[in-house]
């Protein structure tokens, strides 16, 4: 076994188990076979000399127990991950909890985030249900789910713009799933690229569309952190009425400042992430 490895449960069944190297590095795998500019973008900063340095990564998920914050976290957590923040997103009816590394400092951060189902409406937690309650259940038991994508028939290009029509976050995750919804560049750690007005100069020069949901950078030096995003990109799905392009993930780049103590701000601002959750929006990519 190259990918996991084996440990013993007290009652004497094996599992399979990731660690952290592991785990992000097949998040990374599945997140670039959907967002091909994602590694795009990654060769081109190496070719600039750039040693490219992940900061953090978003899952999404659904508030219902079968699939929670409360089980995706799991995996994070035996690879020696701990909760830090807590985020509430109001207007997209989110909630979200991020994770540092209790002892690599190197190590991304991970941002999960779920959608809270009874704050929408009944044909939304009725679709969603149907699509869990749809699966063999044994698949939200097993640890590799963060991993697994849709792991329901999401083949109904109906019900996806029906779920688009009032949750472009619950369309999103049932077409795609369990996976990483996008990376995110350390800008900190760039050389040639002092803040993030350059660097997004370099990647519109280089033909990359950034979303510019509340401004091309939402956050301030005076909050600690600054973040853009691109587009995310266009993915084609075979769906029952046909093939039909739809977005996929993006690639963020996060610059963060130092708080009165010298150490880097370590969070998240709530009012700019809800504005890097509208980069997988379809709107956006038709304006």
């Amino acid at each position: 076994m190259t990918f996991y490895n084996v440990i013993l449960r007290q009652n004497n069944q094996f599992v399979l188990t990731m660690n952290k190297d592991q785990l992000l590095s097949k998040l990374w795998e599945q997140y670039i076979a959907i967002t091909p500019s994602a590694e795009k973008i990654h060769q081109l900063l190496a070719s600039q000399g750039e040693e490219i340095e992940n900061d953090h990564i978003a899952i999404r998920t659904y508030d219902d127990k079968r699939v929670d914050i409360s089980v995706l976290e799991k995996p994070f957590l035996k690879a020696g991950y701990e909760p830090k923040g807590e985020y509430v997103f109001e207007a997209k009816k989110l909630f979200a909890k991020h994770y540092e590394h209790t002892t690599d400092k190197n190590a991304p951060r991970v941002f999960i985030s779920q959608l809270e189902l009874d704050k929408c409406s009944e044909s939304l937690q009725n679709a969603v249900k149907e699509t869990l309650d749809s699966c063999d259940q044994s698949l939200f038991e097993n640890e590799d789910l963060i991993i697994s994508g849709a792991v329901w028939n999401n083949t109904s290009f109906a019900k996806y713009s029906t779920l688009l029509e009032e949750s472009e976050y619950a369309a999103w995750m049932y077409i795609y799933g369990f996976r990483a919804n996008h990376f995110t560049i350390n800008a900190n750690a760039l050389t040639k690229f002092p803040n993030l007005e350059s660097l997004n100069e370099f990647l519109k020069t280089n033909g990359w569309k950034l979303n510019t949901s509340g401004g091309e950078i939402k956050g301030t030096p005076a909050e600690l952190l600054e973040q853009s995003s691109t587009l995310a990109d266009l993915y084609s799905v075979n769906f029952d009425e046909g093939a039909k392009e739809i977005p996929s993930c993006y690639y963020e780049f996060a610059l963060r400042h130092p708080m009165a103590n010298g150490e880097l701000y370590s969070g998240f601002i709530a009012a700019s992430a809800d504005k890097i959750f509208e980069s997988t929006d379809v709107k956006l990519q038709m304006a």
